[in-house]
């Protein structure tokens, strides 16, 4: 599994527990830094915006159906990377999350080695954007 060659911050924004902790210990093992999320509302209260960080975020929340979340999450992805994960891989569920501001989407349970590597693609690009 790839590490990175540089600081970077993944917010894993999941209501199931036992999924934030193995996400937790994937992306510790990849030598990034995780932030847990339990819930889109504590995600945005935080509103990350530094450089070198993305969330990955669940799709099956229920607050996702509203409109002030879902138009303050599309906001935050203008500047923080997001990875959609989903237990459904349809069209829809994909529309829905390229709709909030998603740039990669995965079904779970997660391929570990395309997940990190994307991360790590995400957050190298978006440096070397805000560097530019």
């Amino acid at each position: 599994m790839p590490r990175a060659p540089f600081p970077c911050v993944v917010y894993v924004v999941e209501a199931d527990r036992s999924v934030r902790e193995g996400m937790s210990r994937l992306i510790a093992s990849a030598g990034l830094t995780c932030r847990t999320c339990d819930s889109i509302e504590s995600f945005l209260r935080e509103a990350p915006d530094a450089a070198g960080a993305c969330a990955l975020l669940d799709l099956g929340g229920a607050s996702l159906r509203e409109p002030d979340t879902r138009a303050r999450l599309q906001a935050v992805a203008r500047v923080l990377p997001l990875i959609a994960l989903t237990a459904d891989d349809d069209l829809a569920t994909r529309h829905r999350a390229r709709e909030l501001g998603a740039r990669a989407c995965f079904r779970k349970p997660v391929d570990a080695s395309a997940l990190v590597d994307s991360i790590l693609w995400l957050t190298q690009a978006q440096g070397r954007y805000e560097s530019s």
